[in-house]
């Protein structure tokens, strides 16, 4: 479910998504969730709702997989299991296969084993299997990331996927509501443009904000009820 707000309601930061999430799932507390966001810039959203469920936190890395030679013209997205999402008529749409998104498929797994052995420091991944999983991100904009993430976490076998946001657009709202067992997003405008510009402070998430992040989170390791 979406709740709807308008534009005099912009959020302040992720930090403010984040609370305003929490109050959103509180309903979830008592099936004691496991939070996994999404890095970076659903790090310090998804710890937010962590602490104020008294949850642990996880993080899960997407990655968007964009044409050969054209990074930015995204094609899918592809999550650190391997789990993929193809748009296949954009792929076809520009003369391509599958077979030929392979090599920069190739290259984002390496950057995706390359943050999760910076930001997991060793540690292992959350057991997901028939917990409720709550997907965290800052928002999401056409939600080919989100997807991929779905179908990562579902391979796990948890008992229910509920998605939050700070901001989507309605179509992608909706999109989503079909794979999710849930969606929350504090605000759905009907004319969006970017995640940013419905932040005040939408300021970039290092690497190094991630690990202070995670490193502040008590407990964030695994295995913790």
């Amino acid at each position: 479910m979406a709740e709807t707000l308008g534009r005099e309601s912009i959020l302040r930061d992720r930090v403010d998504a984040g609370r305003r999430l929490a109050r959103r799932l509180e309903k979830y507390r008592h099936e004691r969730p496991a939070i996994v966001a999404l890095p970076r810039g659903g790090v310090p959203v998804g710890a937010e709702v962590a602490r104020a469920l008294d949850a642990p936190l996880d993080i899960l890395i997407v990655r968007k997989i964009g044409a050969p030679g054209n990074p930015e013209y995204g094609l899918g997205a592809v999550a650190e299991d391997g789990s993929r999402v193809i748009d296949d008529p954009r792929v076809r749409e520009i003369g391509l296969t599958r077979e030929d998104l392979e090599p920069v498929v190739a290259e984002e797994l390496e950057e995706i084993a390359r943050r999760a052995s910076i930001y997991r420091s060793g540690r292992p991944a959350i057991d997901l299997r028939d917990r409720t999983v709550i997907l965290v991100d800052d928002g999401v904009a056409t939600g080919v990331t989100v997807r991929a993430a779905v179908v990562a976490v579902r391979r796990q076998g948890p008992r229910r996927v509920v998605l939050a946001f700070g901001v989507s657009p309605p179509q992608t709202q909706e999109a989503l509501a079909r794979i999710a067992d849930d969606v929350i997003v504090l605000l759905v405008p009907p004319r969006f443009y970017a995640v940013g510009e419905w932040y005040l402070d939408f300021r970039p998430v290092e690497d190094a904000d991630v690990l202070r992040t995670l490193a502040a989170m008590d407990p964030w390791t695994p295995g913790q009820e």
